[in-house]
């Protein structure tokens, strides 16, 4: 009888799944953003390569991704199998926002991805280049309303920083902020704005169907396989790069964070990423453990001195 338990107890030990944790991610944003697509494609290659079983997305929009944080920080702490994804945008929301939770209040585990900002028109615009678009915004800059993701976020500071760049006061724009990316493109489509920023893979279809005009992309070279100049070939200089990331939740143990961060790990190295990556035209900038710690400590305290400078936060 005891070995038939022993038996029968292996049989189910080797039945097991190989994969540890049933993990949801938080988007904290509406269907259609970068974090939304973020989270849907950890889910995918989560579950393909069998790192993880069954993955939840839940979108939780809202000021640049400080109400999903506020609720993810208070309602997952010390649940492991809890995620959330995030980035350069929820850095500058917190300080616009002024958040009280901030990314201190969660555990960051890995930096996943980059991706350079796109200036793009709808198809039908007077505006053909990024020249015409900067004159226009000098003649009159609240006349040219720009469509891009939450306050104070890389869309948003992307647009301060073209107005500096061109001798124009930063606190003049007229910049009209949208919770998701699918609201923003909806809004740029339909002329409700002159012009709309964010990163290039939420316009890349509608560039390429030609609905949408690309004018110029905030990458210090051009990129492959996109038509566009640089913001600096086009005359404005101005270099800056979208980040994404994924945390975990706060009150973990040291086990249970390296256990997250191991699951990275074979994530980023997975053929279903590396292939995602490709697919989306997102760069591999994965950084993860104290060297992302630390990282994200200088890109918090450097956007605050570049928010400050074009009067978005006091």
């Amino acid at each position: 009888m005891k070995h038939t338990f022993i038996a029968t107890l292996l049989a189910a030990t080797i039945a097991l799944p190989a994969y540890a944790a049933d993990y949801t991610i938080i988007a904290p944003a509406a269907p259609g953003g970068g974090w939304d697509q973020t989270a849907r494609s950890l889910q995918t290659a989560l579950q393909q390569e069998k790192i993880s079983g069954n993955v939840q997305v839940q979108n939780v929009p809202g000021a640049g991704g400080t109400i999903g944080l506020a609720q993810f920080s208070s309602q997952a702490a010390g649940n492991p199998n809890s995620l959330i994804v995030g980035g350069y945008v929820m850095v500058g929301a917190i300080l616009t926002n002024k958040s009280p939770v901030t990314l201190k209040d969660v555990t960051p585990i890995a930096r996943l991805t980059g991706e350079y900002e796109a200036v793009v028109v709808p198809a039908s615009s007077e505006i053909k280049t990024m020249a015409d678009l900067v004159a226009a915004l000098k003649k009159d800059p609240g006349a040219v309303s720009w469509g891009g993701g939450s306050a104070g976020g890389t869309d948003h500071i992307t647009v301060g920083l073209i107005a500096k760049a061109s001798g124009v006061d930063p606190t003049k724009i007229n910049y009209v902020a949208f919770s998701g990316g699918g609201e923003a493109l909806a809004a740029i489509l339909g002329g409700q704005v002159t012009a709309g920023v964010s990163s290039y893979s939420e316009f890349e279809s509608q560039v390429k169907s030609g609905t949408l005009r690309l004018l110029a992309v905030s990458s210090d070279k051009r990129i492959d396989g996109i038509d566009a100049p640089t913001l600096k070939e086009a005359g404005t200089d101005v270099t800056i790069q979208n980040w994404r990331m994924v945390a975990a939740a706060p009150g973990l143990s040291a086990e249970q964070v390296a256990s997250v961060t191991a699951d990275f790990e074979k994530l980023h190295s997975s053929a279903t990423w590396q292939e995602t990556l490709k697919t989306k035209g997102w760069a591999d900038t994965y950084l993860s453990g104290d060297a992302f710690k630390a990282q994200l400590e200088k890109d918090v305290s450097a956007t605050e001195g570049i928010l400050k400078d074009i009067g978005l936060v006091q």
